[in-house]
């Protein structure tokens, strides 16, 4: 038995012996009664002390439970937290592999039908996608907002540039991506912000 459960089991068995004690008292009574030595004031105000001595501990039973289960809800609230977050530290640290990786396809693209640059492209290729699948895996997701309207709740904007043809604070280029750990931010995304522009529409109305 755990110590987590000792007072309640110990509650428990109090509540049983005030129980008892009730009924004791009640059969007292009857007995007294039956044989008709009546102190009936005596009697009863011993039967009421043993009620209330019960619902007292009644009472405490309910309140000990109450907390009970809040215990073992904060401590479920706690593990759940630690085992979803409990790779942050190591996920920030894999983040820098992640963007080198990222440079190194970058700058091999334009190259990458080479026949002495195609080995190595397609090597850094299937190494990023292996990364990915390990990330995807514990819920590490990339934020690459190319195109969409400026978040600053995933996104950083770096700078604003005037773009006419683009509607206003759209992201036209990603400079380095964002991701999250099981939904919260780890890392904002750095983006360049579209300034003025064509007002948005709103496609939903």
């Amino acid at each position: 038995m755990s110590q987590v459960d000792q007072p309640e089991e110990q509650l428990n068995e109090s509540l049983n012996e005030q129980a008892e004690a009730v009924a004791a008292a009640e059969e007292q009574v009857v007995e007294s009664v039956d044989s008709e030595e009546v102190d009936v004031a005596a009697l009863q105000a011993e039967l009421e002390q043993a009620k209330a001595e019960l619902n007292d501990v009644k009472e405490a039973s309910l309140r000990t439970q109450a907390e009970m289960q809040n215990v073992r809800r904060r401590a479920e609230q706690d593990v759940e937290k630690a085992h979803k977050f409990g790779l942050e530290k190591m996920a920030k640290e894999l983040l820098d592999v992640a963007d080198n990786l990222d440079r190194a396809l970058q700058a091999s693209e334009s190259d990458k039908d080479n026949e002495a640059i195609k080995p190595l492209y397609d090597g850094v290729a299937m190494t990023r996608d292996g990364l990915n699948q390990m990330m995807a895996k514990f819920k590490l997701e990339a934020v690459d907002p190319m195109g969409e309207t400026f978040n600053p709740e995933l996104h950083q904007a770096m700078s604003m540039i005037d773009q006419p043809d683009v509607a206003a604070n759209t992201v036209i280029a990603v400079m380095q991506k964002g991701y999250t750990l099981s939904g919260r931010l780890l890392r904002p995304a750095m983006v360049v912000v579209a300034k003025g522009g064509k007002p948005q529409v709103d496609t939903e109305a």
